[in-house]
């Protein structure tokens, strides 16, 4: 397995508008909205100008290299990350691609203190694999629109 990451340009608007709709269809079925869903090109455009996106590419001997998810982020103050999108396209999902994703982030982003996010409260799935997979800790819930969500936070534990 090969994971890569490509930062995400404007000409890839479409490209994410794609992978945005494959791994939130489910979430726009269930909650009748989802911010992640159904954008246009053009607004695609304008998130990837203001919101740093990286493409996630993964290969393997079974599949050859192609965009299977994205990761998004924003600095909100030294060394604190929101991530706003981490997605991976559902046939692609339970391969540990969503796993290495966010640890190949904590390394790419050598500087961070901590790393939050919010996700639905009723997602289980979602809620083992941050708390699980990633060692975050549920910190609160809110809504957001209709939906309750969870924000979900990982603290770097200060050396002595």
């Amino acid at each position: 397995m090969k994971i890569e990451y490509r930062k995400a340009q404007a000409e890839d608007a479409e490209l994410l508008v794609e992978l945005y709709n494959a791994a939130f269809l489910e979430d726009f079925i269930r909650y009748g909205e989802c911010p992640a869903y159904g954008r246009s090109v053009e607004e695609m455009e304008r998130s990837i100008k203001n919101y740093p996106k990286d493409i996630i590419l993964y290969e393997s001997d079974l599949f050859k290299r192609q965009a299977v998810g994205v990761i998004s982020s924003e600095i909100r103050g030294e060394g604190v990350y929101y991530i706003g999108c981490l997605c991976v396209i559902p046939e692609f999902q339970n391969m540990g691609i969503g796993t290495a994703a966010f640890a190949d982030f904590k390394l790419r982003h050598s500087d961070w203190k901590e790393i939050y996010l919010i996700t639905p409260a009723d997602k289980e799935r979602n809620i083992y694999f941050y708390t699980v997979k990633c060692g975050m800790k549920i910190e609160g819930r809110e809504m957001d629109g209709k939906v309750e969500v969870v924000r979900l936070v990982l603290r770097r534990e200060e050396k002595i």
